[in-house]
């Protein structure tokens, strides 16, 4: 009887240790943090956004694909000075959540001359995507989606314009023109519309590079107003 017991107890010891050592490297997630691997494509989570809260998948994530996360900078390859912020994990690591003032991640997009990030000559966030990443990390740094796309929409300011800026202008612009493609204006955007490159990158069409690059694939709504905006004429709207 006692050596059953001491089995048992035995048993329990061993589950435990060994349930200890299989979790003891993992991150703990605070309450409303998603693990990375659950907000793969940002658009389809059933969750409606709310306008006063900023989102890290929609809106955190393709920012900083597009202006730090790139080719000899911060990717999963190159991550420059150990940091990698092609992933949330990555990004937290230099982020005070509820602490703006104390995260590494703003206060170098905050900064003028060549300690700035994006560096020169890659142009400087603009003030809004400055205040979004000021807001997002204010709120706790989560690791957040919701489905924010309305493919009624597909006006170029309202629509195509902001998609540019967050999810492609960092590597296409007059100071880096990545495939020789500056998407940071109307004339630009239009040219890559019209030649069928940009719907074809970011549909991830055989024979064209897919963007966003590194990224995962526009969620299929964004990619339907963008298809929309080019069979409408391309309009500058």
């Amino acid at each position: 009887m006692m050596q059953k017991k001491w089995l048992a107890t035995g048993t329990l010891i061993v589950s435990v240790t060994v349930l200890f050592f299989a979790c003891k490297h993992e991150l703990p997630f605070p309450a409303g943090i998603i693990p990375v691997a659950e907000v793969a494509n940002p658009g389809s989570s059933g969750k409606t956004c709310s306008a006063d809260t900023v989102y890290f998948a929609n809106e955190i994530q393709p920012l900083l694909n597009s202006s730090c996360a790139m080719t000899g900078c911060h990717d999963a390859i190159t991550h420059k000075e150990g940091i990698n912020l092609s992933t949330y994990l990555g990004t937290l690591k230099i982020v005070s959540p509820g602490k703006p003032s104390s995260s590494k991640l703003y206060s170098t997009i905050v900064q003028s001359g060549s300690n700035r990030m994006p560096p020169p000559p890659s142009p400087a966030m603009t003030t809004a995507q400055i205040a979004k990443i000021q807001k997002w990390i204010t709120q706790g740094a989560i690791n957040n989606v919701c489905d924010q796309c309305d493919t009624t929409n597909f006006k170029f300011s309202t629509a195509i314009k902001p998609l540019m800026d967050n999810k492609c202008v960092g590597c296409h612009n007059s100071a880096s023109l990545g495939g020789n493609i500056d998407l940071s204006g109307y004339a630009g955007i239009k040219s890559a519309a019209v030649s069928g490159k940009l719907y074809g990158s970011v549909n991830w069409s055989n024979g064209i590079s897919a963007m966003p690059k590194g990224g995962v694939k526009m969620p299929a709504c964004e990619i339907q107003q963008i298809k929309k905006w080019i069979d409408a004429g391309t309009p500058n709207n």
